[in-house]
């Protein structure tokens, strides 16, 4: 299980990545450049939680770059790198790095993947707005709500006064990288996750579930709470140290332990030797951190920005960190 040392730690690296260097295909899209005008198209996929900072981005590039066409998926980030590492995709969007695995097939199918962090993101643990009785969760409570084998069915199991009413859970499919996060940081890395909730790799249906329900908790990330205030509510969490809600300040510094993550793209290099994949990334390096903003996540600090751009345009591959 995560530590709250961790979780600075992995944030505190990538403030440091300036200071470091790091070790250093083929894809289905093709472009071109017609009197400066680029047409083609760029296939990206993968998770839902990097998707609403994806989608921004290629809708500004729309703008500027009409004739091209950007297809933004969200089969979950595990469905995207099945994609990624055969070649079907450019851009796989990540809210988790790339597992050994995943890997591995990439490199026995001749796949190189750079690795960039394009912001911070807080996983956010919500209820109902008329829930009026859950002031905050423990770690150790989320743990006995969702680890295989719960005993907690009513809300009365998890803590006494609490009424005796079913607890009713939703969270993202087993494809997803939110999920994996959450299993890790939560349940533990070797142990399971309860089956009997609603999954979905659609946020927007998370929402729609816990937003129906009284008794509902799901999970999903920051940015689809932000944009459904109107309808949930936020749990602070107490990781140790008290209870903390997710906030641009608390998931920037740490202080929301130990839900705080860095999301990613994952570029394949080979893709990116076409002219439209290329600008397109570029673009996003440029524009992402304000984008990503504005849709409720929170932007990397500018020594982080500048160490990503000059990490893609050397086309440095590989992991950052293990």
């Amino acid at each position: 299980m995560f530590k709250k040392n961790n979780i600075i730690v992995l944030i505190a690296s990538l403030s440091l990545l300036a200071a470091w260097e790091w070790p250093w295909s083929r894809s289905g899209s093709s472009g071109s450049s017609t009197n400066g005008k680029l047409e083609g198209v760029v296939k990206v996929d993968g998770s839902s939680t990097v998707f609403p900072i994806t989608e921004a981005v290629a809708e500004e590039f729309g703008k500027i770059h009409p004739k091209v066409r950007v297809t933004v998926g969200i089969s979950g980030t595990g469905g995207g790198f099945k994609k990624f590492v055969v070649g079907e995709i450019d851009i796989n969007d990540a809210s988790r790095t790339i597992k050994d695995k995943e890997a591995k097939k990439a490199k026995e199918n001749n796949i190189e993947f750079i690795e960039i962090p394009v912001a911070y993101d807080g996983l956010s643990i919500v209820v109902n707005k008329d829930n009026n009785f859950i002031d905050y969760l423990t770690v150790d409570e989320l743990t006995a709500i969702w680890k295989a084998g719960s005993k907690m069915k009513y809300w009365s199991d998890v803590r006494s006064g609490w009424p005796r009413k079913l607890i009713k859970l939703f969270g993202p499919g087993t494809d997803s990288g939110t999920f994996d996060y959450f299993k890790e940081a939560i349940i533990g890395k070797k142990n399971n996750i309860r089956s009997d909730f609603t999954k979905s790799e659609d946020d927007n249906v998370l929402v729609t579930g816990v937003a129906g329900n009284k008794y509902a908790l799901g999970f999903f990330g920051y940015a689809y709470y932000t944009e459904n205030k109107d309808k949930l509510q936020v749990v602070a969490i107490d990781g140790g140290g008290g209870p903390v809600k997710p906030t641009g300040k608390t998931i920037n510094d740490g202080s929301y332990t130990p839900l705080s993550r860095p999301i990613f793209i994952y570029v394949n290099p080979e893709s990116a030797k076409d002219v439209v994949v290329d600008e397109f990334v570029k673009f996003y390096l440029k524009h992402g951190g304000d984008l990503a903003n504005e849709v409720g996540y929170v932007g990397m600090p500018d020594s982080v920005e500048d160490r990503v751009k000059d990490r893609y345009n050397k086309r440095l591959t590989g992991k950052w960190f293990d």
